[in-house]
């Protein structure tokens, strides 16, 4: 895998290693070592997968509480998506900053999101499948979330939503 740093401080977008032949490839999608090696989260107690039947769906902005924050790995195994993460961990040097990324099954990339970061993106295409691999299992209890369209952190969409749960659009702005 290749680490490669976003602006958000412990964010990184990944780049699996592949090997190909006459049958097609094969990628290594987690390796411990790999995030080990950068000092990085390599737990993985879950992974799950998100199937958006309609482009223009929303899903986010999205994280765990402490004292049960998460790690993700995240890529599109389907389709293309929008993602985007925000950076709400109190202090540091990319406080409030978003960084957004296509990831689609074309390019095969995945972005790292270290805990205190939100999640979401929106589906570029109708069919798109998300892969998250997960440092910590999901928490109801600890799950929250803000706006998609908090103007305070002015995230820069392609597009409105067509497709958005009544649990996101509720989420509040950004209050720390």
């Amino acid at each position: 895998m290749r680490l490669l740093p976003t602006p958000l401080d412990g964010a990184y977008l990944v780049e699996a290693h592949t090997v190909e032949d006459v049958r097609g490839y094969f990628a290594r999608l987690w390796s411990a070592d790999d995030l080990l090696e950068r000092k990085l989260d390599a737990a993985l107690a879950q992974a799950s997968l998100s199937h958006n039947a309609l482009a223009g769906t929303l899903r986010g902005m999205h994280y765990q509480r402490q004292p049960f924050g998460e790690c993700k790995l995240i890529r599109c195994v389907r389709g293309a998506v929008y993602d985007v993460i925000v950076d709400l961990r109190a202090g540091g040097s990319s406080y409030r900053r978003w960084y957004a990324v296509e990831l689609s099954a074309e390019n095969g990339r995945m972005l790292y999101v270290p805990e205190g970061i939100a999640h979401g993106y929106i589906t570029l295409v109708d069919d798109s499948d998300v892969l998250y691999f997960l440092s910590a299992p999901y928490r109801a209890d600890h799950a929250a979330g803000v706006r998609w369209n908090d103007p305070g952190l002015g995230i820069a969409w392609p597009q409105s939503p067509r497709v958005i749960s009544e649990r996101d659009s509720a989420f509040p702005d950004y209050a720390p």
